[in-house]
């Protein structure tokens, strides 16, 4: 798959490459709840470029990115936006917000990111209250969340008419398929999630047997 997928950007190559060298087992979330961060959450070359492609397909102007982590997918989507393209990214951990940024500083397209740093329930509302629209949203935060982000976006105006949300670790390593006794709390938060819009009459929806799996979905 790599090979047949086209390169990543220099850009993008050095955002995997710092996100590899860094040592995350000692950083933890400025926030209440210990997150552990690990290069395992980037998205990569191939996730990366079916972003990016997704977004040219679609020909997105405005993008929201739920879970930024180092920005890779942040990085890889802006690449594909117009001149006058904006992307608003949520992070919640301080750190990494300000390790993606300095990336991004040294990055032609990193221009069009807008880094929102607080949790993604607070500034989907925040965004939700002052009218904001995108035409493109990638989910790829707290799993525990995913249902209320998804009810956001269907229930403001966060998700254009026209919209398309793509989410991340739908398959989450084969956790959905296992009995429920089995499952991790991300596991059973991904398994709900995906009956949750699988029975949701407002949208419909194709799960992609990409990476960790990859749902795109479509208001209908």
């Amino acid at each position: 798959m790599t090979e047949c997928t086209s390169p990543e950007s220099d850009a993008l190559a050095a955002i995997a490459q710092k996100t590899q060298s860094e040592p995350w087992s000692r950083r933890f979330s400025d926030g209440e709840t210990v997150r552990q961060l690990e290069q395992e959450m980037l998205s990569g070359h191939v996730e990366g470029q079916f972003l990016k492609m997704l977004v040219h397909m679609t020909r997105a102007n405005r993008i929201l990115d739920i879970g930024m982590f180092t920005g890779y997918s942040a990085l890889a989507m802006a690449e594909a936006l117009p001149s006058d393209g904006v992307l608003v990214a949520c992070e919640v951990d301080a750190y990494v917000a300000e390790f993606a940024q300095k990336l991004f500083d040294q990055s032609a397209a990193g221009s069009k990111i807008q880094i929102k740093l607080a949790p993604a329930i607070a500034t989907l509302n925040q965004l939700a209250e002052q009218g904001e629209s995108f035409d493109f949203v990638f989910i790829d935060a707290d799993k525990r969340e995913y249902v209320q982000y998804f009810q956001l976006l269907l229930d403001s105006s966060l998700l254009a008419p026209n919209g398309f949300v793509c989410v991340d670790n739908t398959l989450l390593q084969g956790q959905p398929y296992l009995p429920e006794a089995m499952r991790s709390h991300n596991g059973q938060a991904i398994a709900e999630f995906n009956q949750f819009v699988a029975a949701d009459p407002r949208v419909e929806q194709v799960l992609v047997p990409l990476r960790d799996g990859v749902t795109i979905v479509r208001r209908i």
